[in-house]
């Protein structure tokens, strides 16, 4: 990604409604649940971006029948044991949620696969899953001692292990729980925090039991997944762009539809009430056991934040964009306990830190989150996305109140995530 582009300024206030696109964590679900299911399951509200598409390659590379068009997907299942053995490498691209998940569902079955992604991939650590997978019996190896991709995975029969979470990590926690599905005897995953639960909702929904007895989720080897419709709610963390946006313009009215509303995912909404945003929220329904709804933002005058402990998880892929936020808040914002932003498809603290810096922002990064002291205008230039979707798309929204112009590098990494996200601001600007 070489691309540049100008961003646009907001010279009035943003107004209009937008339909969110489909929740990548509980798309990418829809299409590995509907893969090891019996029957065919039918998503809709699918999100057509660069990182579920991947997951949908490595299925069909396990000979799963898939067909997609749009937002509509349509994986035909065979059962755990229909999943063949890949003749070529498993490409997860960009993908950390398909590559740790994936390890879950290839640790129990009997066959040979070598996974890897891009230049993003090969620099996150696999241990944390790639661990527990081998207490449970599967052979995995790798660079690093089987910390960093390629890895080579022989799966087999597993045993069951109860196993408590040393980080807060839903990607660890799902491929634990999706290897218990395959192992003999019943597995446990211990959470200091809550993180989200999507893979518990939407197991239930495929049939599965699950039980949890406060941070601690159990399942029980053996049992088989049966086919069911998926509806996919908006991203939530699409929709935290255009809630921050709705903030920081001054005269904005924008209304987002079908937003889920999940309570593990939504922390950035307690944290926009609690600063004294002007935001109503609507519940509409509850579909596989994820609510959603639509949520309205308006400008209005925002106190500072702080961001610590358990709340970190339930928003970790917004804090980007609300380090975006703290800087045009009076006062100091705080982020902490979120060294997991480290970890992510760029190394989110630092990053963030020295983008919003080259705008002028008045922000320091600390080990394990930022300090903002708000207030103060930014200014007009050139920053780079570094190929992280996110990152870019908080830049975007920076720009909206800089009082220059400003440049964006590798803007097309939002198509990750977001691919119509750019044509969506510009509707709100008509």
């Amino acid at each position: 990604m070489s691309n540049s582009k100008k961003l646009a300024r907001a010279h009035s206030g943003l107004v209009g409604e937008l339909m969110i696109p489909g929740d990548k964590s509980i798309s990418h679900r829809a299409v590995m649940f509907g893969a090891m299911a019996n029957g065919t399951t039918e998503v809709t509200g699918f999100l057509s971006g660069a990182d579920c598409l991947s997951t949908i390659a490595c299925f069909r590379e396990m000979g799963v029948h898939i067909e997609q068009k749009d937002d509509s997907v349509t994986i035909v299942g065979n059962g755990l044991d229909g999943l063949k053995e890949p003749k070529t490498v498993l490409d997860v691209g960009n993908s950390g949620t398909t590559i740790r998940l994936m390890l879950g569902v290839l640790a129990g079955r009997p066959f040979y696969s070598t996974i890897a992604g891009d230049e993003s991939i090969a620099s996150r650590p696999m241990a944390r899953v790639t661990k527990p997978m081998k207490q449970m019996g599967t052979k995995i190896d790798g660079r690093d001692s089987g910390n960093k991709t390629p890895l080579s995975v022989r799966g087999g029969t597993l045993k069951a292990i109860d196993y408590v979470m040393p980080v807060a990590s839903a990607q660890v926690k799902s491929a634990i729980l999706l290897a218990g599905l395959q192992a003999e005897g019943r597995t446990s995953v211990t959470e200091a925090n809550a993180t989200r639960d999507h893979t518990e909702r939407m197991l239930t929904a495929f049939g599965v039991s699950v039980e949890k007895e406060k941070n601690t989720i159990c399942i029980n080897g053996g049992q088989s997944l049966q086919a069911t419709n998926v509806h996919v709610p908006g991203d939530i963390s699409s929709a935290a762009f255009f809630l921050v946006a709705g903030c920081v313009v001054e005269g904005s009215r924008i209304e987002m539809k079908n937003v889920g509303l999940n309570p593990t995912r939504a922390g950035i909404l307690k944290v926009l009430e609690r600063s004294g945003a002007n935001l109503t929220i609507h519940e509409t329904s509850n579909n596989g056991g994820e609510p959603r709804g639509n949520v309205q933002i308006s400008g209005g005058e925002l106190t500072p934040f702080i961001i610590e402990g358990e709340e970190v998880p339930t928003l970790i892929d917004e804090i980007p964009v609300l380090a975006v936020l703290a800087t045009q808040i009076k006062g100091t914002s705080i982020i902490r306990d979120a060294e997991e932003l480290k970890v992510k498809e760029t190394n989110r603290i630092d990053t963030v830190v020295g983008e919003l810096a080259k705008l002028g922002a008045d922000i320091e990064a600390t080990d394990d989150g930022m300090i903002i002291r708000g207030g103060k205008p930014l200014t007009g230039g050139s920053v780079i996305s570094h190929g992280d979707h996110r990152i870019g798309m908080a830049l975007a929204i920076a720009a909206l109140c800089a009082q220059g112009d400003v440049t964006l590098q590798e803007f097309d990494a939002v198509n990750v995530s977001y691919p119509r996200f750019f044509a969506d601001l510009s509707s709100l600007m008509d």
